[in-house]
């Protein structure tokens, strides 16, 4: 009963614990002949790396990923590419302080899966979370790496565009804002706003919630199928494994409940190139499970980070209650780092799907409307 694994044809099972010796990955299904080498991958792992602002944990992990296998040198090209066999990638752990955590060994912390883990396994891994830490995320955003590689003009990016209850201003959404601040948020102005706000919080010891929205480009129509393999709901299912998130919504999400069926409804035309334009897109760019060619647009809910230095009541694993404040090096909003984390795992629900439908039905099935009788 392995749960450490995630998709069907593009397989990513994940290993290792926050203060282990290393954290890897093998990636199983990715086609052959993709180029890939180690500067391919660390672009991504650089985004999520931590310590690199007053706003992240400050443990200083370099998170230098290494290709073990699944890549050769193609005599033709004379680059390396991958062989189709299985990929494997491992990240060493360099900057574990294990004694920051020796304090709180039998007790649960609020908001952690302390107490579910020993519950169920009865034991735990308390430095750090062990196997429940963030720390095994950066093995997803690789793995994303290469996902990213195989749909053929995908694009997906993402942003934050909430941090507690303050919202970004849509009508300053700047791509390029992205890459210029801490947060990845793409309006300039509430970025500025979020150094004072949040650095009111981690001096406070608190900290703070994200909503992170990710949008895929350049998704071919017909991905997903009916009835439990919708892309939507695997999407949901890969998002909602990252650590801390707690909702997720597709296009209009939880507004569409807000909306009349007219207002709801995307109304189709037809473009001069004979493919259908959506006059908007309410649903995320997915309709009955199925990809529909719109951008794929989805946002997730990051709750405020467990580990507080204010003082918190809870029981230790023996039954006794008492209080606890977190040591050791913490986020004060986790969402931060989510960003890269969640364009990871759009992107390999996508290029798993993108896989399925090419084994399925071939490269790109024909418009419903260029065939007989359309």
């Amino acid at each position: 009963m392995s749960f450490n694994t995630f998709g069907h044809l593009f397989r990513v099972t994940t290993f290792g614990e926050s203060h282990g010796a290393a954290i890897g990955c093998i990636v199983d299904g990715c086609p052959p002949r993709i180029p890939l080498t180690e500067a391919d991958i660390q672009p991504y792992l650089d985004k999520r790396r931590p310590g690199q602002s007053r706003f992240t944990t400050q443990r200083q992990e370099p998170d230098q990923v290494r290709i073990l296998s699944g890549v050769f040198m193609d005599e033709v090209t004379g680059g390396q590419v991958t062989t189709g066999t299985p990929i494997g990638l491992v990240i060493e752990n360099v900057d574990q302080r294990s004694k920051d955590y020796s304090e709180i060994r039998d007790k649960y912390r609020p908001g952690h899966a302390d107490y579910t883990y020993d519950v169920k396994y009865g034991l735990r891994d308390y430095r750090g979370g062990g196997r429940q830490s963030a720390r095994e995320t950066a093995m997803r955003v690789a793995a994303g790496a290469i996902a990213r590689k195989i749909v053929p003009g995908m694009t997906v990016r993402g942003a934050l565009v909430q941090m507690g209850p303050e919202k970004i201003d849509r009508a300053r959404w700047d791509w390029n804002e992205v890459e210029r601040n801490p947060f990845f948020c793409p309006d300039a102005q509430k970025a500025a706003f979020y150094e004072g706000y949040l650095d009111a919080i981690r001096k406070r010891g608190s900290s703070v919630g994200a909503i992170i929205e990710v949008i895929a480009e350049g998704v071919p129509a017909g991905l997903g199928a009916p009835v439990y393999g919708k892309l939507d709901g695997d999407l949901a299912a890969a998002l909602m494994g990252i650590n801390a998130v707690k909702g997720v919504e597709i296009g209009a999400g939880m507004g569409a409940a807000a909306l009349t069926g007219e207002e709801n409804s995307d109304e189709i035309r037809m473009g001069n190139d004979g493919k259908p334009i959506f006059l908007s897109n309410h649903a995320g760019g997915i309709l009955g499970g199925i990809s529909t060619g719109q951008p794929i647009v989805v946002r997730f809910a990051v709750k405020p980070t467990s580990s507080i230095l204010i003082p918190r009541r809870t029981i230790d694993r023996y039954g006794n209650e008492t209080e606890i404040s977190a040591r050791g090096r913490h986020d004060p909003c986790v969402g931060i780092r989510a960003v890269p984390i969640g364009e990871a795992m759009v992107a390999w629900v996508i290029v798993d799907h993108y896989l399925r439908q090419r084994g399925q039905v071939g490269e790109s099935p024909a418009w419903p409307f260029t065939r007989s009788g359309g």
